[in-house]
């Protein structure tokens, strides 16, 4: 037990007795941690899953929209921004303010990053600089979190002292709790949730909308899984789907990397990303630890090369006689490489923490948004209805202006003269007073038509808001509609890659030598490359790829080289050592354990990789064609250069396919996006140097290009594949109509003729969004690379095609 002694005292007054007050000391400890526990958790800790932040990062963004800080204004100093949160919203230290300020401005923390920073706001190795010494501004996304915060679309509460209001949640008009991600500890309870792609996020949350029942696998193929900001590769998806299932899960991060020559005598790892928050020096430290303590042998020098114009970029040079593959498996086990991420999906909900999966997640965050929106129709309504009214009484006066300057004028004071104008017009008092406050200059006519037409105006737009509030429909997809909006000016390209397991992890007993037997070089949709441990080709019929469709495979040895074919016309060696290796399988080969063509290539901007093709001199060649409807054979010439062109393009032009020719006279095709259709045998197209640009293919009309150019041999069946669409559509977000078509209905016309009509648009189309031709034995992927089965070749050469299930990414045969 304890004792509470409570005392009072008056000036100049005998002190009264002392009393005293027995407690438990129990029950005081207890009930004043569950208050200190509460505080942590709704003050400071955990975000509200609404517009995913916490109170200070909240108190920021309100407290920089309030000082004008918008990224087309001046950068101020952030202990300005600093001052102004601590004093007015958080009292609660400068240190923690300036701290979640530096982590809003940090592109390696934030997937979409809501503070422009300038000056040293830190780096995954470094702290930032004082906050006197760095500026900061609100960044473009911020702008879509308080967007219509004067418009009365969330409620505001008083400050710590009841002086001022603050928003007790921004209107966000994108799900920013996803998008990027949170970390707190508050007592008891914690949250780390993962960054995600925000088209992604958004594509989830307007399916979410038109489809309140859909599953969470109809989720994941438009969330297949975090993207987190530095990219690098998830190995594993088990763990991702458990924690968009419960909240809970874990997935392993690895670092992007490759193997090359670093100098004219060694090997090296070269390592282009690394996991979510791990920085170069600690890596570099790690190694230095094991190198030190000999559990890692075969590292030469460790090199951080890293720049502001190339990124990250840290080599590890590899001592001759070792094996970079088994190097590099040690170094996934010993040093941050690779590192395994918690989910923990707590937040907020109704001021009640929850753990949530991720339709749990979004089913939040678009009742909010609809909400928002609601409230903000609403009081846009209400703006309007009181314009009108007050434009209607104007409308009167003037048009009885001179009764209504003898009423003034005859008036004893302003208050009889706007009861006489009420009485005399009819008005109300908002409509007399107004009349009252008018301005001489506006009673002239152009004034009167500029009012007629304000009020037709306004009538317009009172209509518009009245139908949005009395439709559930029409609210849900203006809702939807904006969503779009925000991913369509503000999406990125998905950086990290998906790997559902790691491929065929290099052992300490890999031979240094490796033998050079005959194997397979794969390229699947997605753009990742990997080879097979077999000389017999990969089977196109006999299982099903899970994750990935395969869309060229060439024939080649281990020590071997094949070429990658690029839209810029232009040809890159990469050796079949370098790739990962599948396992062996009797199945259709799944490429999920792949390396991304990025790690063997640079692409320039809008460059991407069509196919593989072989370096053997003995090749009939290879067969290419481009937007503007040219084709060419290129004769097997192969330079002894890294990259080499293969075509002179014109300006504007690139090629849209590349074929590797078997017998040289297959049929070449072109499929235009005005869905026109021509082939023509390879034998009448004349064999050309690296440097010429080709001859003419298809006659392309103004305004159009090629969809599709590849090959088909004369003795196979094949099929036509057309999605036709919108051209104006958000990619990803319209399925398209799906029609295919046996080849055989389609008649042989001569080079440089407009082909054949191949798909009639419906209401709504105007373009094709993709095209394939090929041997039946073909399958589609959706644009996350989940395969989809095409349906059975029945279509007519002109008829239309038939709703898709979801957007096609790319078709193979595999």
């Amino acid at each position: 037990m304890a004792r509470r002694t409570t005392t009072s005292a008056k000036s100049a007054a005998p002190t009264p007795p002392e009393r005293i007050v027995d407690i438990d000391v129990a029950d005081e400890m207890r009930g004043a941690f569950l208050e200190y526990a509460v505080s942590v958790i709704h003050a400071r800790a955990l975000p509200d899953a609404r517009d995913g932040l916490k109170p200070v990062h909240r108190r920021i963004l309100y407290s920089m929209s309030e000082m004008g800080l918008r990224p087309d204004r001046g950068h101020v100093k952030s202990s300005r921004v600093v001052g102004e949160v601590m004093g007015k919203y958080h009292p609660h230290g400068d240190t923690a303010i300036y701290d979640a300020l530096v982590r809003m401005a940090q592109p390696f923390a934030m997937r979409l990053p809501l503070v422009d920073g300038h000056g040293n706001f830190g780096s995954l190795d470094d702290g930032p600089a004082a906050s006197r010494y760095t500026e900061a501004r609100m960044a473009p996304a911020a702008l879509l979190m308080v967007g219509s915060l004067d418009e009365d679309t969330v409620p505001f509460v008083p400050n710590y002292d009841d002086q001022l209001l603050q928003p007790e949640v921004l209107p966000a008009a994108y799900p920013n709790l996803l998008v990027n991600g949170t970390t707190g500890i508050a007592v008891g309870m914690a949250t780390q949730m993962p960054p995600h792609n925000l088209v992604e996020v958004i594509g989830a949350a307007r399916h979410l909308l038109t489809h309140p029942q859909c599953s969470l696998d109809d989720l994941m193929r438009f969330v297949p899984g975090p993207d987190l900001p530095g990219g690098g590769r998830i190995v594993g998806l088990d763990g991702i789907r458990d924690a968009y299932l419960t909240g809970k899960g874990t997935f392993r991060t690895r670092a992007t990397t490759r193997v090359e020559k670093v100098s004219p005598r060694r090997q090296g790892i070269v390592v282009t990303e690394l996991p979510y928050l791990v920085g170069p020096e600690k890596v570099i430290e790690k190694i230095k630890d094991a190198v030190q303590g000999k559990r890692l042998e075969g590292i030469a020098d460790v090199k951080d090369l890293s720049d502001r114009s190339h990124g990250l970029q840290l080599v590890i040079e590899i001592k001759n006689g070792f094996n970079p593959e088994a190097v590099l498996e040690k170094l996934y086990r010993l040093t941050p490489m690779e590192e395994s991420f918690s989910i923990n999906n707590v937040a907020l909900v109704d001021g009640t923490p929850r753990t949530m999966g991720l339709k749990e997640l979004l089913q939040v965050y678009v009742d909010f948004r609809v909400d928002v929106v609601r409230r903000r129709t609403e009081h846009r309504l209400r703006k309007r209805q009181d314009r009108l009214h007050l434009v209607d009484g104007l409308l009167i006066a003037i048009l009885d202006i001179d009764e209504v300057i003898q009423v003034i004028r005859t008036s004893d004071d302003a208050a009889t003269a706007r009861q006489r104008l009420q009485d005399v017009f009819d008005l109300s008092e908002a409509q007399a007073t107004y009349i009252l406050d008018l301005q001489l200059r506006r009673l002239t006519k152009f004034s009167k038509l500029e009012l007629e037409q304000e009020q037709e105006e306004l009538r317009r737009q009172i209509a518009e808001l009245e139908e949005i509030l009395g439709d559930e429909r029409v609210l849900i997809r203006l809702v939807s509609t904006e969503l779009a909006d925000v991913a369509k000016k503000h999406g990125t390209p998905r950086r990290t890659v998906l790997l559902e397991s790691a491929g065929v992890p290099a052992a300490t007993s890999t031979p240094l030598e490796i033998a050079d037997d005959p194997c397979w070089v794969l390229l699947s949709t997605t753009g990742l490359l990997a080879r097979t441990t077999s000389e017999d080709e990969p089977s196109r019929t006999g299982g099903r790829s899970r994750h990935d469709g395969v869309v060229a495979a060439i024939r080649t040895t281990a020590r071997g080289e094949v070429g990658i074919v690029t839209s810029a016309g232009r040809v890159a060696r990469v050796g079949a050592l370098e790739l990962p290796t599948l396992p062996p399988t009797n199945d259709a080969p799944s490429l999920s354990g792949g390396a991304p063509v990025g790690a063997y290539l640079d692409l320039g901007v809008d460059e991407r990789v069509l196919t593989l093709t072989s370096l053997a001199p003995d090749s009939p060649g290879l067969a290419l064609g481009t937007a503007q409807g040219i084709v060419k054979r290129v004769t097997p010439d192969v330079p002894k250069g890294a990259t080499w062109e293969v075509i002179g393009l014109k300006d504007g032009d690139e090629v849209v396919g590349a074929v590797e020719l078997r017998t040289g006279e297959e049929e070449l095709v072109f499929v235009t996006s005005d869905a026109q259709l021509l082939h023509f045998n390879a034998t009448v197209v004349r064999p050309q140097g690296r440097g010429a640009g080709g001859m003419a293919g298809i006659r392309v009309a103004a305004g159009e290009r090629v969809r599709f150019f590849g090959a088909l041999d004369g003795s196979a069946d094949g099929i036509v594949v057309t999605v036709s669409g919108s051209a104006d559509a958000l990619p990803g977000t319209d399925p398209g109509a799906l029609k295919v078509t046996p080849f055989a209905e389609y008649p042989s016309k001569g080079r440089g003729t407009a082909g054949v009509r191949a798909h009639r648009f419906l209401k709504g189309e105007d373009t094709l969004l993709l095209a394939w031709v090929g041997p039946a034995d073909a399958r589609a992927s959706a644009a996350n690379g989940v395969a989809i089965d095409l349906p059975p070749a029945e279509g007519r050469r002109d008829g239309s095609g038939t709703p898709a299930q979801r957007a096609i990414g790319g078709i193979g045969a595999w």
